[in-house]
């Protein structure tokens, strides 16, 4: 174990990836070692990009990525896909648009499910996150397929979120759909070349004069195939973190992320445990025969763990 977290904190790729088995799949060891580097995380920038399908999010990220290498920042990204009902592993696989960067050391991408749970955050992703924060990458980017509950919830611990929409994709509803005027902090106007770019960009701007108590986010135009409009997403990102940085709201945003970690944690232990229990089926059925109320059958997995029976 010493050996690995020594590599992993050296930066080397093939004990990242052998750190990332062992919290993925809950090997032993998992505890011991995100106890060891946990005190070494918290300095990579944790950027969000989601939107949905067809959007052009996985060729927007190579470009963004292609842009911070050439400034000699250092690259991880995170490709959420949604997880597959029969093997929980990710449908998707790594995006095939970024594997020009499979030979560069310092990029390094892995793709997830998002292994469906309680509480919305995953939090095999977080803890991914903070193995490659660990191994030293100076940008995360946490790509997302969909707009889905979690899929925001997972963007949601960004320090910046890029939503990216595109024309012709039903646009208000885009808009409005799992709370993406909340999470956005920049808005990446995708494929911009197409018809009906300039009825979205105002279609955006007009749900945001809406949006009341929040910074409202810079609108970009881009067209990724051909590079228009990177440098300046870019930029935007940047000014973005510099606005957090500034106003402290990274104190709180870091507490936030600690707080959904913690639930996180919480609900699945509380799950484990629950279900583990020899009576834990016998609820179940009890409450599917309408014998006690669910709230009657917390109580008493509550007190089957040792916990106080709820008023």
């Amino acid at each position: 174990m010493d050996d690995l977290v020594a590599g992993l904190l050296a930066g080397k790729v093939r004990p990242l990836a052998k750190a990332i088995t062992v919290v993925e799949n809950d090997r032993p060891g998992k505890r011991e070692l995100l106890k060891k580097i946990y005190p070494q995380t918290g300095n990579a920038y944790l950027l969000g990009i989601t939107g949905p399908p067809g959007a052009g999010k996985s060729t927007l990220t190579d470009k963004v990525i292609v842009k911070l290498r050439q400034q000699g920042k250092t690259v991880g990204v995170i490709a959420v896909d949604p997880s597959s009902p029969f093997s929980g592993g990710a449908i998707l696989g790594d995006r095939i648009r970024m594997q020009q960067h499979a030979l560069d050391d310092g990029v390094f991408i892995r793709s997830m499910a998002t292994r469906s749970h309680l509480g919305g955050l995953s939090k095999s992703a977080v803890d991914v996150i903070h193995l490659m924060d660990a191994a030293g990458k100076d940008v995360i980017i946490i790509e997302t397929v969909g707009v889905g509950q979690d899929e925001v919830d997972i963007v949601r611990i960004a320090k910046t979120t890029v939503v990216v929409m595109v024309p012709g994709l039903g646009d208000s509803v885009q808009i409005a759909k799992a709370g993406v005027m909340e999470i956005a902090d920049v808005f990446a106007v995708n494929k911009a070349d197409r018809d009906g770019s300039d009825k979205l960009i105002s279609e955006l701007r007009a749900m945001l004069d809406m949006v009341k108590n929040k910074e409202k986010p810079e609108i970009f135009r881009t067209i990724a195939v051909d590079d228009t409009g990177i440098d300046e997403l870019v930029q935007g990102i940047y000014a973005h973190g510099d606005r957090v940085l500034e106003t402290g709201l990274l104190r709180k945003k870091i507490v936030e992320i600690a707080e959904s970690e913690l639930r996180a944690y919480l609900l699945d232990t509380i799950m484990e445990r629950s279900t583990n229990m020899a009576s834990y089926e016998d609820v179940v059925k009890r409450v599917a025969d309408k014998k006690i109320t669910p709230m009657d059958g917390v109580d008493e997995i509550f007190i089957g763990l040792g916990l106080q029976k709820q008023n």
